[in-house]
Order: C-alpha cells, then structure tokens, then sequence
C-alpha cells in the first residue's frame, strides 16, 4: 500500500488535472509511443508557443480528473501510453497534434480521443477540429467579408454620383 505523502501527491495531480480540463474549451489525448526526443522536443515547443499544455501522465490519473468533472466517455481509450495535449483555443491542439502526425507520418503516434467544451470527442471529429482554421483567420475572413460589402457599396453609390453628373452636364 502506498504511503500517505504519495496518495496526496496523486490526488493533487488529479485535482490540478481535473482543474485544467475543466478550464480549457478542448483537449486531445494522443498514444504517446514512437516518437523520437528530437520529434518531442520540437512538438512540446509548437504546443507551448500555442498555450497548450502537453504532458504524459498515468492513465488512471486521466480517468479520475475526468470522472472529477464529469467528462465521460475517455475510459475506452485509456489504455496504454498516453498523453494529454490541454488548453489554447477550440482547435489549437488538435490542428498541431494532427499536422505533426501528418508530417511525420506516424504510424505509433496517433490520436487517441479528444474533448470539446466539456464532452467527448471521437478522433474523428478531433481530425475534424484540426481542419476549421484558427480564429485568427476566421475574424480575417469576416472582417474581409464585410470590407468588400463596403467598398462594393461604395463603388455603386460613386457611380450613381457620377451618372447624375453626367446627365446633369
């Protein structure tokens, strides 16, 4: 049976866990196997200059802070190594957990499941996530959007002036 001082060192990894998950909008768990110290090093770098945290920790660590918050639907899929990929915005972990299985064309390290605002996500739908831009480039896109809405407006009004001039001339 495990000392005291270990239980508590357990529990409060739980509960920081637990925390973490329940403040971040997703999260995407990975099979953490088959990747080089180099291919690491590089990918906890992308993730940390995104906000994400990303840190292999003990399956059954995993299973509590998610029954903690009452995130169901991971236990299938705990199984093994894994890690857990936490935080930034809806997509950044996804889009840089699948772009670097993409580029490196793992066939170890792979996507396990994710979560999204709270609920369950296949890895489907995680490769899904990765795919929606970041919202950077959606605010871009609309703010776009709604320029070329103005400037067409502009260009027909500026020729309604110069018709009237026209005509008036």
């Amino acid at each position: 049976m495990p000392a005291n001082y270990v239980l508590e060192q357990k529990q409060q990894i739980v509960n920081e866990l637990a925390e973490k998950m329940q403040n971040s909008i997703s999260g995407v768990l990975v099979e953490y196997k088959g990747i080089t110290v180099d291919a690491d090093t590089k990918l906890r770098k992308q993730l940390r200059d995104a906000g994400v945290e990303y840190r292999v920790i003990k399956n059954t660590l995993i299973k509590r802070a998610a029954n903690q918050i009452g995130l169901e639907g991971l236990d299938d899929v705990l199984e093994g190594t894994t890690a857990i990929a936490i935080g930034g915005d809806h997509t950044s972990a996804a889009k840089i957990i699948n772009d670097f299985i993409e580029k490196t064309k793992s066939k170890t390290f792979k996507i396990k499941k994710g979560y999204l605002e709270g609920k369950a996500i296949t890895k489907e739908e995680v490769v899904e996530l990765a795919k929606i831009p970041s919202i950077e480039v959606l605010y871009s896109q609309l703010a776009c959007a709604l320029n070329e809405g103005a400037r067409t407006l502009a260009v027909a009004l500026n020729a309604v002036v110069e018709k009237g001039e026209s005509e008036n001339a």
